[in-house]
């Protein structure tokens, strides 16, 4: 791993882990922790590599995290950054693309270039992104949900910035729980703003 990453990884998932057990609730606190991921990871510069970007495309990164909805059918959106406001409460299919893959095998992932995964789905609805990670967050050996993150460019997510994301999510799994999420997911479920996909995905707008 990158000597830098490490060492600002560290002092990342320190002072996110803070703000998540500080923060007022469970959305707020997994927030502080996609915030503190979105803010730190990924390759910045990887846009300027040939092929990173395809035409009419731009460089931009989001960050957020999915949790098993309690019917159990949906992966539901939750403290997501740099999201559409409409896909605030995206409800992507338990076993939709690559989601469906970490809920279903319990590991991370890192796609450094989706256009080498056929099975990759576009669940966003502004772009198909072309670089994303994915880390699950597990407690006491039940799935929760999974952090991910990002970027239009291909080659932005690096195996150093998923070795970050592994180790937040294991505080998101304190964190979520000390802060009440099972609950709050069951009284916030189904959210009234939902924006519901299926497997296959949605076209960019």
């Amino acid at each position: 791993m990158n000597e830098t990453l490490m060492r600002d990884g560290i002092a990342m998932i320190g002072a996110a882990g803070a703000a998540a057990m500080a923060a007022p609730g469970p959305e707020e606190a997994i927030r502080a922790l996609t915030q503190g991921c979105f803010d730190l990871l990924g390759d910045r510069e990887a846009h300027a590599r040939p092929g990173a970007l395809k035409p009419g495309e731009r460089d931009y990164v989001i960050a957020g995290s999915f949790f098993v909805t309690p019917d159990r059918q949906y992966h539901m959106l939750v403290g997501s950054i740099g999201f559409p406001p409409e896909q605030e409460r995206l409800l992507v299919p338990i076993d939709g693309g690559h989601p469906g893959w970490v809920h279903a095998n319990r590991r991370p992932l890192l796609l450094e270039n989706t256009d080498e995964h056929g099975s990759f789905r576009q669940y966003l609805k502004t772009s198909r992104m072309g670089s994303s990670i994915f880390a699950p967050i597990l407690f006491r050996g039940e799935f929760h949900g999974q952090i991910i993150m990002a970027a239009q460019a291909r080659w932005a997510m690096r195996p150093a910035d998923l070795a970050v994301l592994e180790a937040c999510a294991q505080i998101a799994a304190g964190a979520w729980i000390a802060q009440g999420g099972p609950a709050w997911l069951a009284a916030t479920y189904p959210p009234p703003n939902a924006f519901r996909v299926n497997r296959e995905g949605v076209d960019a707008a």
